[in-house]
């Protein structure tokens, strides 16, 4: 581990907003979390809603967001601390009293939050795992478990550079029957630039948009998803250009292209 990568490990053990409980401490637990279904009264100290965001990376949207809605509560999780360090340092130097990070796995997200105690739940610019379906951070593998820890409505976000990701996540909620509540296959030209969905950009969106990469949102509701949901069987064309830091996507000659 760098010398940076340590400083920074070191700040966030001592950084009063950040739980760190990956999966090591969490069998040392025995599965146990001391928060699990108290997140608002031992955690937050209110009744305020919970929305959380998977692979929260730097923390910049789940910052964001507690900025412009003090009325929530505002939970990042992402199993890399170094990443991590930088949103919550923020939010402990700006007094963000309605933001927490915990790092850990997003596999273990049922063992940290009771069911339906969370309002909403944000993915923004997940790894599309075009190779491993299990991976896919919206598979029906995880809209179980998401299911389980939302409250009516249930509410995903799933807001995207990947047309990939975009297409097979439509697929699974057509196929389970799934309310989506609003689909966006391009924000700048569908969306007011006055939303938090145009005025929040993290430092990967940038890129994306600098690569002239069209960045796409879901909104969806996963009350019906059955205790037996199906993956969709349609073949997806995979994206055709690389990412950043993440395993390499066929490449064509698209780059400047509008996807």
């Amino acid at each position: 581990m760098s010398k940076n990568k340590q400083t920074k490990f070191a700040e966030l053990d001592a950084l009063p907003n950040v739980l760190q409980y990956p999966y090591k401490v969490l069998k040392g637990l025995e599965g146990r979390f001391p928060y699990r279904g108290v997140w608002g009264t031992k955690v937050f100290g209110n009744d305020h809603p919970i929305i959380i965001e998977l692979g929260c990376g730097r923390g910049e949207y789940t910052v964001e967001l507690a900025r412009n809605h003090p009325e929530n509560n505002y939970i990042g999780i992402d199993i890399k601390g170094n990443r991590m360090w930088s949103g919550a340092t923020t939010a402990h130097r700006e007094g963000l009293g309605n933001v927490r990070f915990l790092r850990a796995e997003i596999e273990s997200l049922t063992s940290f939050f009771g069911d339906g105690e969370v309002s909403e739940l944000w993915l923004t610019f997940p790894d599309p795992q075009m190779r491993k379906v299990r991976k896919r951070l919206t598979s029906t593998h995880f809209l179980m478990q998401y299911k389980q820890i939302l409250r009516s409505p249930k509410l995903l976000h799933l807001k995207t550079d990947s047309q990939f990701l975009f297409t097979y996540t439509s697929l699974v909620a057509k196929h389970n029957g799934l309310e989506v509540l609003e689909c966006y296959k391009d924000i700048d030209e569908e969306v007011n630039e006055t939303s938090d969905l145009r005025r929040i950009q993290t430092y990967y969106e940038s890129q994306w948009r600098g690569r002239g990469i069209s960045i796409k949102y879901l909104k969806i509701a996963l009350d019906k998803l059955s205790e037996t949901p199906s993956e969709p069987t349609e073949e997806v064309p995979w994206d055709s250009y690389r990412s950043y830091g993440r395993e390499a996507r066929n490449t064509m000659n698209q780059t400047n292209q509008k996807i």
